[in-house]
């Protein structure tokens, strides 16, 4: 099947079955492993506990 048959058919997919169709073709593509700093990245991003301000109560005036 060559990539032309597949931009046909996708185009034969009404819009409300797109977002299914573009979820389960997300699925085939692979993923790169992150990188040593990419993980210790996210895991001291999800270890930081520092306090933070909601947005409403920043005084913007």
């Amino acid at each position: 099947m060559s990539k032309e048959v597949l931009k046909g058919l996708i185009e034969l997919v009404s819009d409300e079955d797109i977002e299914t169709i573009y979820k389960i073709l997300v699925k085939f593509i692979p993923e790169e492993k992150p990188l040593p700093d990419e993980i210790e990245a996210i895991e001291e991003a999800k270890a930081d506990t520092s306090p933070t301000i909601p947005h409403d109560a920043i005084n913007w005036n």
